[in-house]
């Protein structure tokens, strides 16, 4: 009996992981525990859950691993001051105090912390460190279904690493080459973020769903300037353009000179065709460079299948290139692909490398559907909607399928809540906000009623994995909603001579295809195929929709507000409930109607949660 605690932490997305001899048992973010979106804290809530599911106290587990080397990190802090002094000395007097109190001891700073969790743990010899590369290629490659793969990890920075390439082979998993800090491919999309007035490290993506209203103008000026490309894929950032290294701003005034605009301010400026033009050229470079790392690697190494983590992975644009580029035979991309997922990597590190133990003949998924979470039981659900005050009917299984794909054929918004909490970014119907997918009028609805949000931003199609392709032109699982691909030609309207004229957010009210809620301004979605085997309930609800409607495909987003985290508990899908303008909540097997709730708990979401 073998049980691994692994822990990410203090830099953002904390969370925790529990493997026994080498399977994912539960893992966790803290955010979703205490509501603070990308609590970097410890998580000390997650911890408690994955423990608590497996019946376990902290003493009982065998090894605990945190997700990175903090010896490793300082030495690269200390290094890029001095390479870069006297510039930055100001964030150099303010970070090292700091790292010589807290940090840099995080062993006896881990088992304090550690102490919230069980009072008399004393184990310090239980206390272990992978690297944050090490951690993500990990995360990457052991769940995967393959026995060798090419693993591929690019983010913001870990220790030293911004881009690592590791072959894995069985147990085995060595990394190979590196790209090192202040080179980094996350932290350049990033300072274009900071850049288009979005938040750094979580509006990247709202980054990635303006790309396709702008044209990429900006191109050649971010190759020709910023990035240095090589044939291979590897790259070189001039340093003189961004802040990063030393300073708190991602980029400087000779980057603002260089596009003749300052950063755009989120609480005066509007987006312009300027900053979707500045999206779609970040997004295509990224995708460039993306394409040439994997040419390069399947030239090298010759094997057929490619992992991907770290946060760049998230990027579904640009995995969806790789995909339909045909590089590799297969791909599979870790779902909680950012810091997060580094508590799952350094634990299955541990477990494989360490211990040397072997991989199991994979199962198709070794992630369970990435629902690694909590699960409440039907009783608990009634006592707490109870407590809340809710009306309520609790119907049978059978009921709840029919009763919710009716009202998803009426055009209702649907708070779907069911089985375990998804572990990573994305809702995959575990804790979803559900709508009909053919209807013209939900993208715009849902994000301006109830997730409170910029119009522009796209949702993504829940589709029955063997209808697939009738409707995307993609042929292969994309369980996590990693991938994005066009949809089919025979679902597509084509747009008239005078459509084809406008320009940015114009574009978004032009029924461009028979699911336009899912449908992105370039024909475009970011596609989760629904297994049986994973989500039965899921599946059945898309299926019963398709047999009312001869559409196996519905809208499919995260249950939560802008700038909320995921809703956990039934009390934060009632309360997201009653702040939006949601028509129904399906949680468990109860079925809550909002015209039958008392007014009285209705509550104001328009502005609870910081924009993130």
């Amino acid at each position: 009996m073998s049980y691994t605690l692994g822990i990410s932490a203090f830099y953002h997305d904390s969370a925790a992981t529990l493997i026994y001899e080498g399977k994912i048992i539960a893992a966790a973010q803290e955010e979703r525990f205490t509501r603070i979106k990308h609590d970097s804290n410890y998580p000390y809530n997650a911890i408690k859950f994955v423990l608590n599911f497996a019946n376990l106290k902290l003493s009982d587990v065998d090894s605990i691993v945190f997700y990175e080397k903090p010896f490793l990190k300082f030495e690269r802090l200390l290094e890029t001051y001095v390479a870069f002094a006297p510039k930055g000395f100001i964030q150099f007097v303010k970070a090292v105090p700091l790292w010589l109190r807290e940090k840099l001891f995080q062993k006896k700073m881990l088992m304090n912390l550690l102490k919230q969790n069980q009072e008399s743990f004393n184990n310090e010899e239980k206390i272990l460190f992978s690297e944050h590369h090490l951690s993500h290629a990990a995360s990457a490659f052991f769940p995967s279904p393959f026995k060798e793969a090419i693993v591929l990890t690019a983010d913001g920075v870990g220790e030293w690493a911004t881009t690592t390439v590791a072959i894995g082979k069985g147990k085995d998993l060595e990394i190979k080459k590196e790209i090192h800090f202040p080179h980094s491919l996350g932290l350049l999309y990033s300072a274009f973020t900071y850049f288009a007035g979005f938040k750094v490290n979580s509006g990247e993506y709202k980054l990635m769903g303006l790309a396709p209203y702008g044209e990429p103008k900006y191109y050649d000026k971010i190759l020709n300037n910023l990035i240095d490309v090589k044939e291979d894929g590897s790259f070189r950032l001039d340093q003189s353009y961004f802040n990063y290294a030393t300073g708190l701003t991602m980029t400087n005034q000779k980057f603002h000179d260089l596009f003749g605009e300052n950063p755009r301010d989120p609480n005066n400026e509007k987006i312009t065709e300027f900053h979707m033009d500045i999206a779609a050229s970040i997004q295509k470079v990224t995708e460039e460079i993306m394409l040439k790392l994997s040419k390069s690697l399947k030239e090298e190494y010759k094997i057929n299948n490619l992992c991907l983590a770290g946060g760049v992975a998230l990027n579904c644009v640009a995995n969806g290139k790789i995909i339909k580029e045909k590089i590799f035979e297969n791909i599979w991309i870790q779902p909680a692909a950012g810091d997060a997922g580094g508590s799952l990597g350094a634990a299955l590190a541990f477990w494989h490398l360490e211990l040397k133990k072997d991989r199991d003949n994979n199962p198709k998924d070794a992630m369970h559907g990435s629902y690694l979470g909590p699960e409440y039981s039907q009783e608990n659900i009634e006592k707490e909607l109870k407590n809340l005050g809710a009306k309520f009917e609790v119907l049978n299984d059978k009921d709840v399928i029919e009763k919710t794909s009716d009202s998803l054929t009426k055009g209702h918004a649907v708070g779907w809540f069911q089985g375990r909490m998804e572990f990573g970014p994305r809702a995959l119907g575990g804790r979803s906000i559900l709508g009909d997918a053919r209807s013209e009028s939900m993208q715009k609805n849902l994000n301006l009623k109830v997730k409170y949000r910029e119009s522009f931003r796209p949702f993504a199609p829940s589709v029955l994995r063997e209808d697939l392709q009738d409707w995307f032109e993609l042929n292969c699982d994309s369980p996590y909603m990693s991938l994005v691909a066009n949809i089919d030609s025979k679902i597509k309207n084509d747009m008239s001579n005078d459509e084809k004229k406008l320009f940015g957010i114009e574009k978004l009210n032009i029924k461009r295809s028979e699911i336009p809620a899912v449908t992105h301004v370039d024909y475009s979605a970011r596609i989760q195929t629904v297994h049986k085997e994973t989500n039965h309930r899921y599946y059945e609800l898309i299926k019963n929709f398709k047999e009312k409607t001869n559409c196996p495909v519905i809208v499919n987003t995260s249950f939560n507000v802008r700038g909320e985290p995921i809703v956990n508990t039934p009390k934060d899908a009632f309360n997201c409930f009653m702040g939006t303008e949601l028509d129904i909540l399906v949680i468990g097997n109860c079925y809550l109607e909002k015209k039958k709730q008392d007014e009285a708990l209705k509550k104001d979401y328009t502005s609870k949660f910081e924009v993130d």
